[in-house]
């Protein structure tokens, strides 16, 4: 008995520093989102600039990414490791995906003339730039965490009962599909 109270333990430790996390990064976002706000109040602020569309295909690749990634979660309760990994791979690959559309993303905006910093910059592209490129940085994290999720599950380390790490990596790379749906709605409505 003491064994599966400590390994119930462990798994709510674990499931809470990631949640501890997950916390921190929301305030970091929120600290950025509200200066956006705050700024857009300045005489300088350029109200009319609309986000690239291939941010818009990236917020739909996303979201399919973080249904991939559950239907993989299903597939290794079945033990079905074949159709798990498969899934992974599809989610890497749309998470690849999101990376390349947010470069295109950042190309269009600089095709326009409008550049993160310098003399042509604008503060409203300044946070467009950062908001977008600091998530980014979170997505390469969270396409490492998926890197080491699908190994597992290709190696079959993984049980329908004891899948911790697949249920962390999943939990993060939904938190990753969410906030870019949040700072995209929220970088479009507010202007």
């Amino acid at each position: 008995m003491e064994v599966a109270e400590e390994i119930k333990r462990q798994r709510r430790a674990k499931k809470m520093m990631l949640w501890f996390s997950l916390i921190s990064l929301v305030m970091g976002f929120a600290g950025w989102t509200s200066a956006y706000i705050v700024s857009s109040k300045r005489k300088d602020w350029i109200a009319e600039i609309d986000l690239p569309f291939s941010f818009w295909i990236s917020t739909a690749v996303i979201l399919i990414s973080s249904i991939t990634f559950y239907i993989a979660r299903r597939r290794l309760q079945r033990e079905d490791y074949k159709a798990a990994a498969s899934l992974l791979g599809l989610t890497a690959l749309l998470g690849l995906t999101f990376v390349y559309l947010q470069f295109t993303g950042f190309s269009a905006m600089i095709a326009n003339g409008y550049y993160f910093t310098g003399p042509t910059s604008s503060i409203k592209i300044s946070y467009i730039f950062l908001i977008a490129f600091v998530h980014l940085i979170h997505l390469f994290a969270g396409l490492i965490v998926l890197a080491v999720v699908f190994y597992k599950t290709f190696k079959q380390r993984y049980a329908p009962t004891a899948i911790l790490g697949f249920e962390l990596g999943e939990t993060f790379w939904h938190f990753l599909g969410l906030l870019w749906l949040y700072l995209v709605l929220f970088m479009h409505f507010v202007k």
